[in-house]
């Protein structure tokens, strides 16, 4: 029974025809031209911030919109969505290595792991892999509702949450446009971060008990901000020793991107355990976030 399903789950999420087929594509992907991705990005900015301008003007200072748990179901079905991107694509790295391998003595590549950080020059953005990063790259839009939560729920609106969350789909963008290096290596870190991350707040949503750990959220994301920090290097590293990565000047402007998304994250940790800021708690508990729910970097 548990091989049949295993092998059930194997052929959905690696070997179908239309993921083995797929092919990245003005004419064949919904949401793959620049015109989409600039308007949807310009869209989301518009939208919340203008939400946040009607709230800000219409309702009672720190007065919130009730939402129920939509928000939780929007949790769940992020943290759904996550574990089978981080499945498929899982998978579907292990099919293509198994594939391909023949054809990396041209490209002077010697271990899965190289081939995970630098794809080989002339890599198209086709097949298994591929499938799951598009999957991927919609889900950040559905990821930009966040936005739209906290603005109801908090009244609060932070230029840093815009650009992450506009960064992150333009870069997941550019893994497409480009066929770009270190990927998958990112697609599944994050993935994994995420199942967990929003498998905690639609647990902690409906009431039940929380974790142990402090900010537990925030320090997922600081171990994702951190791999991808390691994979960075290894892909600069496996460039200048192979002589080549695809998508390198993608790879530049996604680092730049990295980097900002970095800095902004570190000032929020910073600010989150600065000794003012637990003098307050300590002094007023009533004004911790987490005895209500949790606030992290991205929402």
């Amino acid at each position: 029974m548990s091989t049949a399903l295993i092998s059930s789950l194997t052929y959905y999420l690696s070997e179908h025809p239309y993921i083995v087929g797929f092919r990245w594509g003005h004419s064949q992907s919904w949401g793959s031209t620049w015109c989409f991705l600039i308007t949807s990005i310009f869209l989301y900015i518009a939208v919340s911030s203008s939400l946040h301008i009607l709230l800000s003007a219409f309702l009672r200072r720190n007065r919130s919109v009730p939402l129920g748990h939509i928000p939780d179901i929007h949790s769940l079905l992020m943290s759904i969505l996550s574990a089978t991107i981080f499945a498929g694509i899982l998978l579907s790295a292990a099919a293509e290595i198994r594939d391909t391998r023949w054809f990396w003595r041209r490209s002077k590549t010697a271990t899965p792991l190289q081939w995970l950080l630098c794809f080989p020059l002339g890599t198209r953005a086709s097949g298994r892999v591929f499938f799951w990063s598009y999957v991927y790259y919609l889900t950040r839009f559905l990821h930009m509702l966040r936005t739209v939560f906290a603005v109801f729920r908090r009244r609060r609106l932070a230029v840093s949450q815009l650009f992450c969350n506009s960064a992150m789909a333009f870069t997941s963008f550019l893994w497409l446009e480009f066929s770009q290096s270190y990927q998958v290596l990112a697609i599944l870190s994050t993935t994994l971060v995420y199942s967990v991350v929003y498998g905690y707040r639609f647990w902690t949503g409906f009431g039940l008990p929380g974790s142990t750990f402090p900010s537990l959220v925030v320090n997922c994301q600081l171990l994702l901000v951190v791999c991808n920090l390691v994979s960075h290097a290894g892909v600069l590293a496996m460039h200048l020793i192979k002589g080549g990565c695809n998508g390198i000047g993608a790879w530049g402007l996604n680092s730049v991107l990295n980097g900002a998304s970095l800095l902004l994250f570190l000032n929020f940790y910073m600010r989150m355990h600065s000794p003012l800021r637990r003098h307050i708690i300590n002094t007023s508990p009533e004004l911790e976030p987490s005895n209500a729910k949790e606030l992290t970097f991205e929402d």
